[in-house]
C-alpha cells in the first residue's frame, strides 16, 4: 500500500503540474467517510478557518467526492472544491495538443459533468414550455443541460470511432511494410519521454512533472543488426486513474494493446517504485494485455540518482527476480545498449533465420535485406555474399520469392 505521506506528495505535485499555487496540505485521519461532507464536521470548520484566513481560492481533496459531497464543502469552505479526478480531467485538458487529445479529454469530462449537474446550476426549476402538440410541462433545465450533454458525448464517441478506424487502417498499413511495434508505458513521471528521446534522438518534451505528455508520439528506431521498429510514447498511468479517461483514451491505447514488445518504464528512485509498479500493471489488465506478459520488458529506470548502497541493494533485488529487469539511466545513456539488445531480441521471438548468398553486384538485393529483415551476420568471400537474415515468420515467404534464384 502506498503510504499517506506519498499520495500528499503526489497529489501537490498534480496541483503543481498546473501551476497552482499550493499554500498548504494536511493528511486527515479518518474514522468513517460522513455522506454529507466525507470529513467530520469539526476538521470541516478547522480546514474552513484555515482557508478563510489565508484567502485560499482552491481546495483539492485527494479522494472521490460524491456531487453532494463538494456542494457542501464548497459552501463550508467558501471556495471551489474539486477532487482527484477533476484535478486529473483539469491536467489532461491543458496538456491535450492534438485534436484527438481534446476530444478525448472533453469526452471523460462531460462524462464526469454529467452527475454533477445538480451542483453546476443555481436554475435548475427553470422549466422550458412544451412543443409540438403535445403540450405538457415542458423540460426542466437541469434535463436540457444533460441531454445536451449526451448529444454532445455522442459526437465526440463517434468522432473517436473514426479515430479508431484510422489507426487501424494505419497499423495494418505498418503490418505490410512491415514494422513491429514497442510501446513505452508506466507510471506518470517515470521517464518515458527522456528515454523516448534517448532511443529515437527525438526531441519529445520531457519534464520532472506529473503528465508531461498526453499525446501519443511515434518515431522509427533502428536496432543493433539493423531492423527498424515503431517506438511509441504513451500518456502516463497513475493510481486511482478515473475509468472515464481509460474509456476516453481508449482509441489512443490501442497502440499498446497492439503492441509487439510493451516496455514498462519504473522510477527505481522513486519511494513507491513498487505501488507504481501494481498500478500500472492493473491498468494494462483492464486493458485486457495481462495475457501478453511475455511480451513485456520491465526497466528499471533513473539509475543515475542512486548512490552506491542504493545500486548495492538494486543489484541484489534484481538477481532474486525469476526475469531480471534493465537497470537503465534515459538521462545519461547508462544501459541503455543492452535495453536495445533486449528489445531486439523479444522481438526476436518466433522469427526465423534465413542464410543467403548474393551477387556482390546485387546491391539492390543487399539493400532491400537491410530494409526489410535483420542481417546478423555478413561475411564475403570469393563466390559471393554470404549473409544470415532473421525475418518475421510473415516474412519468410516473401523473402523466399525475393531471392528465388538462390
Amino acid at each position: 500500500m502506498r503510504t499517506p505521506e506519498a499520495r500528499c506528495e503526489e497529489a501537490t505535485g498534480l496541483a503543481g503540474a498546473i501551476d497552482l499555487d499550493v499554500v498548504g496540505s494536511e493528511i486527515v485521519s479518518l474514522a468513517a467517510i460522513r455522506p454529507a461532507t466525507y470529513l467530520g464536521k469539526g476538521k470541516v470548520e478547522e480546514i474552513a478557518a484555515g482557508i478563510k484566513a489565508d484567502e485560499i481560492d482552491l481546495a483539492v481533496m485527494d479522494c472521490a467526492l460524491s456531487p453532494v459531497q463538494q456542494r457542501n464543502l464548497e459552501k463550508a469552505f467558501g471556495c471551489k472544491v474539486i477532487d482527484r479526478t477533476g484535478l486529473i480531467l483539469e491536467i489532461f485538458g491543458r496538456r491535450a495538443r492534438t485534436a484527438e487529445g481534446a476530444l478525448q479529454v472533453e469526452l471523460a469530462h462531460l462524462g464526469y459533468q454529467k452527475s454533477r449537474l445538480v451542483r453546476s446550476w443555481t436554475h435548475l426549476e427553470r422549466q422550458r414550455g412544451g412543443f409540438g402538440f403535445l403540450g405538457g410541462p415542458g423540460e426542466t433545465q437541469i434535463e436540457t443541460d444533460r441531454r445536451l450533454i449526451m448529444e454532445r458525448m455522442v459526437r465526440i464517441e463517434r468522432e473517436l470511432d473514426q479515430v479508431k478506424r484510422t489507426r487501424a487502417l494505419h497499423r495494418a498499413s505498418r503490418a505490410d511494410v512491415p514494422y513491429p511495434v514497442v510501446a513505452l508505458v508506466g507510471y506518470t513521471n517515470a521517464g518515458k519521454s527522456t528515454l523516448f528521446n534517448r532511443l529515437t534522438r527525438a526531441d519529445v518534451m520531457a519534464a520532472d512533472m506529473l503528465f508531461a505528455t498526453l499525446d501519443p508520439t511515434m518515431r522509427l528506431i533502428r536496432l543493433p543488426h539493423g531492423g527498424s521498429a515503431i517506438l511509441s510514447d504513451t500518456v502516463g498511468f497513475i493510481s486511482d486513474l478515473p475509468t472515464t479517461l481509460i474509456s476516453a483514451f481508449r482509441a489512443t491505447l490501442e497502440e499498446v494493446r497492439a503492441a509487439d514488445v510493451i516496455v514498462h518504464v519504473r522510477d527505481i528512485s522513486h519511494a513507491d517504485s513498487e505501488a507504481q509498479s501494481r498500478d500500472v500493471e492493473k491498468i494494462l489488465e483492464e486493458l485486457g494485455v495481462a495475457d501478453r506478459i511475455d511480451r513485456v520488458i520491465e526497466v528499471w529506470n533513473k539509475l543515475d540518482r542512486l548512490d552506491a548502497d542504493g545500486r548495492a541493494a538494486l543489484a541484489d533485488d534484481e538477481s532474486l527476480r525469476p526475469t531480471p529487469p534493465l537497470a537503465v539511466s534515459a538521462l545519461t545513456g547508462e544501459g541503455i545498449d543492452r535495453l536495445m539488445a533486449a528489445i531486439e531480441d523479444r522481438l526476436a521471438r518466433g522469427r526465423s533465420l534465413i542464410e543467403l548468398t548474393l551477387d556482390p553486384a546485387d546491391g539492390r538485393g543487399l539493400h532491400w535485406l537491410y530494409e526489410h529483415a535483420e542481417v546478423m551476420q555478413r561475411a564475403d568471400a570469393d563466390d559471393g555474399l554470404h549473409l544470415t537474415v532473421r525475418v518475421a515468420p510473415d516474412q519468410v515467404d516473401r523473402v523466399k520469392r525475393r531471392f528465388a534464384s538462390l
